[in-house]
């Protein structure tokens, strides 16, 4: 391959990868050119390139899927390359192969190699041949029912059911018996189809209480392929990875050697050129090949905190046709690096994702945040609800991870929920200091008391949300407006605010007189003295405490951080709108989405439990359960309808003698 220097790359993807991928490009001195959604047309990703290109539509395969709108762009702005990130495109042969018929650079693998290991099933035969140890598993395309059911016995229970094309859990399933094998397997083929365009599913030995090692490979076009070391990824949810650590605290010298030369021994056996990822499956000291990511991983911030390198830049050069430089072939490892990802989501309910506007988005600088939003963003329903990557690193495992915890908790998020308590309590739990990790880890925990409110004192953060709302009104006073609100000489009433917590309805009453602020939380007294109030934030002793107290408010919806904690409340009217009832027994929509399947029928009985319908949304499918046992009495949705939230998808009348009140 001649050497060449790329002038300008346009970023085929979004969100964070897309800024990232512009950061090193602008320490090179490349160019860049960003594509980007209706939807996302004030994103961060669009302002950190030099130019920008507008794909017309939102969802993903109008956009940012669709191979003739990103080489046209390239040609449109003279592109001479194109990154794909991750996802998208990534790990499309096909479009890897069009970038090279276009006369462009693609910064990534060779499309050989992306289409051997596009196949889980391929990439098994292949890696089989090369002495790498694998998993066997059985495809099961064209088989009946009853054949299925034998392949899975042969195969033996618990069987995870997996998407040959394609990863990040997308099309997974665990099957514990079965009974619950068909509708497994029929809901894995669907999620594969929408999510990769396959719908080719196999069957696997799921292994209990193993950890998801995987290793960082590179590879130049001069045939020289080295590994960065391995990183840990077994704290998953659905089967995706949320805090990732490099190195793992279960390899050794001994078994980073061995596993190093299987993953370098599977990337020459594709020819394999650029940036990739062997992942393998950990059981004590055996370890067994799972699947290769042709591409940048969600998770490669750790390993570059821990080698000091930019793989980024490492792309950039290899997709140049330079050879590897010397401090990439002989790496150095140090310290220890612990990534966690933030989701717009609800872990509570079963890590439901959740849209909504990201009002203000603050971290500490201790830690690295790499993000693709900022204050305004919208979370939709089109994309990934990924926030941002928080990453910390420090000489030792326990010291990064308690601080990836101190920076997660002293951030300041403001919008919708997220798993950031989650992440906190598992990054500080004795499980996890210990080592003692596996992907089953989140499956054993109490994930909703894992994402309870970290400390907050709601009538502590409703006072000061008080304060500072009383602090507003007086700064727009046209007159006496350095005199607090409800100042009396002599004593009188309290001034009363209503706010509905976490904790339910508080009130909270006060008055400044001659004596000072008097306050009454929630009927409790407390001795109190405010030291400053603006509309934004507060300084406030309460029973001999002093306290910074920031405030963000967003119509009656009002945010309070502190060193107590984090708390999300709003503020009451005392004429409060009337509520709308549904019919008793409706089963809504938890979020926006698209009706993939219906499995009931008006009529029918159903158990408790009993899945109704199916939507899908920000790429995984949600079932709507029935929660008592009783009749479908009507289920006025589609299969294809797009729903809104809180939307009535159908109707259950719960039969006599269920228990239900």
């Amino acid at each position: 391959m001649t050497m060449t220097r790329l002038a300008k790359i346009l970023i085929a993807n979004r969100g964070e990868i897309a800024v990232r991928i512009a950061r090193t490009c602008r320490e090179l001195g490349i160019g860049t050119v960003a594509v980007y959604s209706d939807a996302d047309a004030e994103a961060p990703h669009v302002g950190a390139c030099d130019e920008a290109v507008h794909l017309p539509g939102v969802a993903p395969g109008d956009t940012y899927l669709r191979q003739d709108l990103i080489l046209d762009a390239a040609a449109r702005t003279g592109a001479d390359a194109i990154h794909p990130g991750y996802g998208f495109l990534s790990e499309n042969a096909e479009f890897a192969a069009a970038v090279a018929d276009a006369d462009l650079t693609f910064i990534g693998p060779p499309p050989s190699a992306i289409a051997s290991m596009g196949s889980k099933i391929e990439a098994k035969r292949i890696m089989k041949d090369a002495g790498v140890p694998i998993l066997e598993g059985v495809e099961v395309g064209g088989l009946s029912d009853g054949e299925l059911a034998d392949a899975a016995a042969q195969v033996g229970y618990p069987i995870l059911v997996k998407a040959s094309a394609g990863g990040g859990g997308k099309g997974m399933r665990i099957v514990e018996s079965a009974d619950d094998l068909l509708d497994a397997v029929a809901a894995a083929r669907r999620e594969a189809a929408g999510a990769f365009g396959d719908d080719t599913v196999f069957l696997e030995r799921y292994l209990e209480r193993a950890r998801h090692v995987e290793i960082q490979v590179v590879g130049d076009t001069h045939g020289n392929v080295v590994d960065l070391f391995e990183r840990e990824c077994s704290i998953q949810r659905r089967h995706q990875k949320i805090i990732e650590e490099a190195p793992s605290p279960a390899v050794d010298t001994d078994l980073r050697e061995a596993m190093g030369k299987a993953a370098v021994d599977a990337a020459k056996a594709v020819g394999y050129e650029g940036a990739g990822t062997v992942e393998f499956m950990l059981a004590g000291r055996e370890f067994f090949f799972l699947e290769m990511n042709t591409r940048l991983q969600v998770e490669h911030p750790v390993t570059e905190l821990i080698t000091g390198l930019d793989l980024v830049r490492i792309q950039i050069l290899i997709a140049e046709g330079r050879e590897l430089p010397r401090d990439v072939c002989d790496p150095t490892m140090r310290g220890h690096a612990v990534e966690a990802r933030l989701y717009a989501e609800d872990p509570a309910n079963d890590f439901l994702p959740v849209t909504g506007t990201l009002h203000h988005f603050r971290f500490p600088t201790h830690v690295r945040l790499d993000t693709g939003v900022t204050d305004g963003s919208e979370i939709s329903v089109h994309y990934d609800p990924m926030l941002a990557k928080v990453i910390a690193f420090a000489p030792t495992r326990e010291e990064a991870a308690l601080a990836l915890a101190q920076g997660l908790e002293e951030a300041e998020i403001y919008g919708p929920t997220t798993n950031r308590e989650l992440l906190v309590r598992v990054l500080r739990s004795p499980e996890f200091l210990a080592g003692d990790t596996d992907t089953g880890f989140l499956d054993r925990m109490d994930v909703v008391a894992l994402s309870a409110p970290l400390g907050e004192d709601p009538a502590i953060h409703a006072f000061a949300a008080t304060l500072a709302d009383q602090a507003r009104r007086r700064s727009r006073a046209a007159v006496q407006g350095t005199i607090p609100s409800g100042w009396r000489n002599a004593a009188s009433q309290f001034q009363v605010q209503n706010w509905a917590t976490s904790a339910g309805e508080l009130t909270i009453g006060y008055r400044f007189s001659r004596d000072g602020l008097i306050a009454e939380l929630d009927g409790r007294p407390v001795e109190a003295v405010l030291h400053r109030a603006l509309d934004d934030s507060v300084d406030l002793t309460v029973d001999g405490v002093r306290r910074r107290f920031s405030v963000f408010s967003m119509g009656d919806q009002v945010w309070v951080s502190s060193p107590l904690g984090h708390s999300s409340m709003t503020r009451l009217s005392r004429f409060p709108e009337p509520v709308i009832e549904e019919a008793p027994g409706s089963l809504l929509s938890p979020m926006p989405g698209k009706v993939v399947s219906i499995n009931a029928d008006v009529g029918s009985e159903v158990a408790a439990g009993k899945t109704i319908v199916v939507i899908e949304a920000m790429k995984m499918e949600h079932a709507v359960r029935s929660p008592v046992d009783g009749i479908v009495a009507s289920i006025p949705v589609a299969v294809d309808q797009q729903v809104d939230a809180d939307q009535v998808l159908a109707v259950v009348e719960a039969t006599e003698g269920d228990g239900s009140e």
